[in-house]
């Protein structure tokens, strides 16, 4: 069954269909679900830590014909009050909820960075919900500073959590330190970026991002990691060269990326992006495009 013929089901406007958000039900709230449809299967799409679901605009600007779900996850952009807890498994039973809203039976799955945790964790809990995993530099053991601990996350996301210690007087404020502190190869030019980043923050200025959804999600993905090992449907992993700007140690080395076929027969593709790093691997047209190859070999 098409996407748009699912909307209408749910009595939604087919005139917005192409890009439409409806509210899900879920524990505590209600998560705010962009569907963009396109021609191809639909994708639920799942943005990482401190993201929310306009990360996917350049995929989208890139491949209109991609169908999308993209969620703000709890914790997150328009879903930012939804409380009741976080976590992988939450996150994912939160998907389910979605998948269920729109009626759909299994979809394939595309994680970036803490999503693609999110991405494994339900294609474990839920197998016969997930056709196929794209994760975009994430999913899988990341590399981490020696002797982490769980204390010492907030200093790990210290970029992260300072954007919500201020007011941001504008955008243009917010842009400028969003491209030095946190994403260096990235464009400021790039009016995607301003999209994206006007979606973060509300009508006072403030980043509608919560910390303790932050942490407690970087909580469980460096220190109670997904059965990676365990998943046996078609999976596809993007990395990238760099961490944070040029020069800075990857999530992945190529030699991890040789280790995870080793270990995961169902790893049928891994792809470095060369010169990317963490942001750039989908907020840049170069990590669009890598990822929607990625996305049109999983469906076949």
């Amino acid at each position: 069954m098409q996407l748009h013929e699912l909307l209408r089901r749910l009595a939604l406007p087919f005139a917005l269909v192409t890009s439409d958000v409806i509210r899900v039900p879920v524990d505590a709230g209600e998560l705010a679900v962009e569907v963009r449809e396109g021609k191809t299967p639909p994708v639920l799409a799942i943005h990482g830590i401190s993201s929310h679901r306009r990360l996917w605009d350049w995929l989208h600007v890139h491949d209109p014909s991609l169908s999308l779900i993209a969620p703000d996850l709890r914790g997150r952009g328009d879903s930012l009050d939804v409380a009741g807890g976080y976590g992988l498994p939450r996150h994912s039973d939160d998907l389910i909820a979605v998948l269920d809203k729109l009626g759909l039976d299994s979809v394939d799955v595309c994680g970036m960075s803490m999503g693609g945790f999110v991405a494994i964790d339900l294609a474990l809990r839920y197998r016969d919900r997930v056709r196929s995993l794209v994760l975009v530099d994430g999913g899988f053991p990341m590399a981490s500073p020696p002797g982490l601990t769980r204390e010492m996350l907030p200093a790990m996301f210290a970029d992260r959590l300072a954007r919500l210690d201020q007011k941001w007087s504008s955008l243009e404020e917010f842009l400028a330190f969003f491209v030095t502190e946190t994403a260096p190869l990235l464009d400021r030019n790039d009016p995607v970026l301003r999209g994206y980043l006007a979606h973060d923050l509300d009508a006072d200025g403030r980043v509608r991002l919560s910390g303790d959804a932050l942490l407690a999600d970087a909580g469980d993905v460096f220190f109670d990691p997904t059965d990676w090992r365990q998943v046996d449907i078609p999976t596809r992993l993007l990395y990238a060269e760099f961490s944070r700007g040029k020069g800075t140690p990857p999530a992945y080395s190529a030699e991890a990326a040789t280790g995870f076929y080793a270990e995961l027969p169902a790893l049928v593709d891994a792809r470095l992006i060369p010169g990317a790093d963490h942001a750039a691997t989908i907020m840049t047209p170069a990590g669009a495009a890598a990822t929607a190859a990625l996305l049109h070999a999983a469906q076949g």
